[in-house]
Parts: structure tokens; C-alpha cells; sequence
């Protein structure tokens, strides 16, 4: 079983309250402790992204309790409707542990970032991660860090502050 199958069969049994629980030959193939994302959109739009940021429990068990949260739980969207479940598109996004991203100022910041990358910003308790699609709705460096200092609940402009630290 591939993990986009693995998602969406964990999506479709909890609709009926049940937790997914996949053959043996899926729990061995992906019993490797992996961090991974669970987004899903329909006709284009996001509908749901929940993911981890650590590795710290087998693949199969983040995917299937990513895409539980990510389709009910998510908290800037309703609970996903059966009626909606066949215009859902899953994406599975399976994370590297997470370097950080050392850089001098924003010029060496704006040079060390590229469009094949996730990124975390953070400072004190401010947190916010794109994933790598993200560049393919914001493929502007600058704009980029923007949107990703006002994910965080900060200003826009607060990604220039050298107190944030980056990691890819």
C-alpha cells in the first residue's frame, strides 16, 4: 500500500469513528520513525495540512494520524463532510530532519534559501513551517519570509530580525 492510499483509507474509516489499522506488510514497510505532512485540497484549495515536525513514531502511524487531523482537525477549516471526501486530493510530504540554516545576513539568507525547500521560522514561542509547495505559490524569496513571519503570528517584516533562527 502506498502512503497517499494509506491516508485516504485512514480518512474514510474514521468517518465511521474507526482508526485505520493497516495489514502487517504495511506496518513493516513503513515502521521507520519518519516525520511527515498530510495535505489535502479539493478543486485547488486547501482543505487541511497538520503534519510533524519530528521524527517520533513509525511512518504509518504519523501518516494515519496526520490525515485524521488534517481532514477533522484541522482548526482553520470545518471537519472534512463525507460529500466532500471523492474531490479530495492527499499529498504526502515525508520530512529530513530538520539543519539549521546558518546565515550572515539577509543577502547570504536570500542566497541559501531555494525553491527545493521546507522551511521553519522561529523565535521564543513563534513558530511557523512551510513546506516546499509552498514556493510554488510564493516563489518570491521575500514575499516568501512574509507570509511565513504572519503564519507565525508576527509581523511581516519580522523575518529580517537576525534573533529568528531558520532551519531547512
Amino acid at each position: 500500500m502506498n502512503l497517499t492510499r494509506l491516508a485516504r483509507k485512514a480518512i474514510e474509516n474514521y468517518f465511521d469513528g474507526i482508526i485505520y489499522d493497516p495489514d502487517v506488510k504495511t506496518k513493516q514497510k513503513y515502521k521507520e520513525k519518519k516525520a511527515s505532512f498530510v495535505t489535502l485540497t479539493k478543486k485547488g484549495n486547501l482543505r487541511g495540512c497538520i503534519g510533524s515536525l519530528q521524527a517520533y513514531k513509525s511512518l504509518y502511524q504519523d501518516i494515519i494520524s496526520n490525515a485524521i487531523t488534517s481532514a477533522f482537525k484541522d482548526p482553520r477549516f470545518n471537519p472534512l463532510d463525507r460529500s466532500e471526501f471523492q474531490d479530495i486530493k492527499i499529498e504526502i510530504s515525508i520530512l529530513t530532519e530538520s539543519k539549521d540554516l546558518h546565515y550572515k545576513d539577509q543577502e547570504d539568507l536570500f542566497n541559501k534559501l531555494t525553491p527545493n525547500m521546507g522551511i521553519i521560522l522561529q523565535k521564543y514561542n513563534h513558530s511557523a513551517t512551510f513546506l516546499p509547495q509552498v514556493w510554488e505559490d510564493i516563489p518570491n524569496k521575500k514575499e516568501f519570509l512574509e507570509q511565513l513571519s504572519l503564519k507565525a503570528g508576527l509581523r511581516k517584516e519580522d523575518w529580517k530580525s537576525a534573533q529568528y533562527k531558520y532551519y531547512r
